[in-house]
Formats: C-alpha cells, structure tokens, sequence
C-alpha cells in the first residue's frame, strides 16, 4: 500500500514547471481534511446533541444554498474579470473565518441559541463561498492540464483520506474523553486551523498556460447589444447555456447531488437517536470510510483510463446506493464499519471523477458561465436534499426514507449512464 502511494506522489513524468502548483494543490486538500474530520464532520452532530430537530438539521445545509443561488450566476460573471488565483484566495480566506466563530458559541448562547447561530453563521458564510466554489474548479482546470487532471484528482483524494481519517479519529478521542461542550470547542479550533493552512496553500496555486486549456481569466466576447431587455438578461443569465448540450450534463449532475444530499439531515439523526452512537465510534467509522477511500483513489486513473469519467462516475453513483440502503438495516457497531468501509471505494470513485467528467464538456474559453450555471444546479440540489430529506423523513420515518433514498441513488446513476 505504501509503496503505491509513493508511486502516486512520484511527479517524474510531470514536467517541471507544474511541480510546484500541483503540490500546493495537494497540501491545500490535506489541510481541508483537516477542517472536514473535525468542524464538518462533526458540526451536524454537535447541533444534533444541542437537541437540534430535523428542520433546523436541514436548514444548516440548505442556508448556503439559498445564498448561492441568488449569488451564482454574479459570481461568475465577477470571476471572469478578475484574477482568478487572486479572487479564490480572498474568498477562501473570507468564508473560513467563519469557521472561528464555531468555537464560541457555548460561551455566548444556550443550546438553542447555539443551534440558531449555527445556521446564521452558515448563511452568511455562504456569501464568499459562492464566488470560491464556483471558482476552485475553474482555477483546477487553468492549473492543471487535462492529461493530469485524473492523477492530479486522485492524489488529492488520498491526501484528503488520510488527514481526513488520522482528524476523525483524533476528534472522536477527544470528544469521548473531554467534558461537552469543550470538547466540541477544541475540535472546532483545530479544523479553524486547517481552514487557515487550506487558504494559505491556495493562494500559492499558479495557473500554467497549456495548449490544451485557455485561462478563466481571458476577456470574454462582449454580449450583443441590444435594446430589448428580454435578450439583455438572457444574455448576462447566459441562458443559452440551457439550450446546449451541456444541459444534459446539468441534468445529471442535479440528479448525482440531490441523491447524494437527501441524505445529509437523516444520518445524524439514525446514528445519534436510533443507533444511539458515541463520538468515537463516528469518528472510526469516517476513519474506515476514507481509509478505503484512500485506497480506491489510488487506483482511480487507472479505472478512469479504462472506462471514463463518465462511465466512472455513473457506476459510482449506482454503488453510492449501498450505504444508505445498507444502514437502514445496521443494529451492530460492526454492520456500521463494514459500511462505511464498503462506501469509502465508491465515493472515491464518484468523487474523482465528477468535476472532470463536467470539465471534459465545457468549453476551455467559456468556464465561468457553465461553471456558474453547475454552481446553481449544485445549490438547487443541495437546497432540496436538506429541506426535502427531513421533510421526507418526517412522512415516512427514518428507515423508510434511507430505503428510498438508496433506490434514487441508483436510479441517478442510471440516468448519468445513459443520458449524461
């Protein structure tokens, strides 16, 4: 295993000029697995402990979602006259202050207030999100040429996986040795510290001009002019983009993610209330999840080569399908390892190969508006997964609704495959 990650971070067949940027872009994920193995990690089950209901677990998802889709389509256009480098660092640094906040709370509020201030401070930390996500990828694809961009995305899986498990571990230790709150307080400090190295290292990420790929950042045709305002806002929405065929595209990955978040309310609820779970068996099982992670996307380039981002990223969605379909019958601590362990291999799959398989089918001199245009399907998605999952889960109970929610899974996949 070892060795097959040294041979991954081996960059002997990459020229030298993308040395640096690559490994910057790898330290950047690393330290982001950092922020994900503590405050994300365990930001849904700190609220769920507060005695957060369902709704408001879904509002903590659905807050940034509602802001970017209001902002999505600005922020492509803001993005596309700027640096693009520039623009993602200050917007990294901006939405990750926000992370601070988290770590004193329980000095200013009770329980309910706390879970009040949460979603409030994701809403407006929503705000210099927007601009950074629909940014990163572009910067992703001016950094890196397509033919690295599977080894490039496979490497930043696995130094997400393993700071990733080594945070999520260490979290959970801490969380069931440490009185509550301050626990919670200690991890939410070190992921505030893995947000500021993650926007350190991007700012040092360099766009490297290829033949293959143009810069976000080059002067777009100006829209034609005209007088009628109906065309006038089509033309700055760049509702045409909605008449290509990347709306195939959009459709599929809507449907990837609206599967994908349905299930982010209902999984604190099912482990902390039903399976009734400690902190440190949570943070073990994320632990087994990006371990296998890791060892998937170790061989995430040569399964790319083989059939595809698109195929990839299909059948991953189709196998994404098994977690929540097999935590509806879990009663066994093991029955919970065994799968997270199992769904560690597709999500690293799915997860690779995505944004490339989006990439491969947007124009290299028009990446903002398309990027924009995912941006809004994405937050559509996750706006209606948040508030949708708890409202289903509310009707039909939380194992009925893990049951369907699996089952839109592979219908998603299918659809990808198909028609994507």
């Amino acid at each position: 295993m070892f060795s097959s990650i040294s041979r991954l971070f081996k960059q002997a067949d990459v020229p030298p000029e993308y040395h640096a940027t690559f490994r910057h872009l790898y330290y950047d994920i690393a330290w982001f697995g950092v922020l994900s193995g503590s405050v994300i990690n365990f930001l849904s089950v700190y609220a769920t402990r507060l005695g957060a209901t369902s709704v408001q677990l879904g509002l903590i998802g659905a807050m940034s979602a509602v802001v970017n889709l209001f902002l999505a389509i600005p922020a492509g256009r803001w993005l596309s006259k700027r640096d693009t480098r520039r623009a993602i660092f200050w917007t990294s640094v901006l939405y990750r202050i926000g992370f601070l906040f988290f770590i004193f709370l329980p000095w200013w509020f009770d329980a309910s207030a706390q879970v009040t201030a949460i979603i409030l401070i994701t809403f407006f930390m929503a705000i210099p999100l927007t601009p950074l996500g629909v940014g990163f990828n572009a910067l992703f694809a001016e950094a890196v040429p397509e033919r690295y961009r599977a080894h490039v995305a496979g490497t930043r899986n696995v130094m997400f996986a393993l700071t990733y498990i080594f945070t999520s571990l260490l979290s959970g230790f801490l969380l069931d040795r440490l009185p509550f709150p301050s626990g919670y307080q200690i991890v939410f400090g070190i992921g505030a510290f893995g947000a500021a190295m993650s926007s350190y290292h991007i700012y040092f990420i360099r766009p490297v001009q290829d033949d293959t790929s143009a810069p976000l950042s080059a002067p777009q045709p100006a829209p034609h002019q005209s007088t009628a305002s109906p065309r006038r806002l089509a033309s700055l929405l760049r509702l045409d983009i909605l008449s290509s065929p990347f709306k195939k595209v959009l459709l599929a990955l809507f449907a990837f993610h609206l599967t994908h978040n349905l299930t982010t309310p209902v999984y604190p609820q099912y482990n902390v209330r039903v399976l009734e779970l400690s902190d440190n068996t949570l943070g073990i099982s994320q632990a087994l999840y990006y371990l296998t992670m890791l060892i998937g996307s170790m061989q995430l380039r040569n399964v790319v080569h083989r059939l595809g981002h698109k195929r990839v990223t299909g059948w991953g969605v189709v196998g994404m399908s098994l977690y929540p379909l097999l935590l509806a019958f879990t009663h066994e601590v093991w029955q919970f390892y065994a799968i997270a362990f199992l769904g560690g291999f597709t999500w690293a799959w799915t997860n690779g190969a995505y944004a490339n398989y989006m990439l491969e089918r947007i124009p290299p001199d028009d990446r903002p508006a398309h990027l924009a245009w995912y941006t809004v399907v994405l937050n559509l998605a996750i706006l209606g997964g948040s508030l949708g999952g708890s409202a289903i889960a509310a009707q039909i109970g939380l194992f009925g609704a893990l049951i369907l929610f699996g089952v839109l899974r592979i219908l998603a996949g299918i659809y990808i495959l198909k028609w994507g």
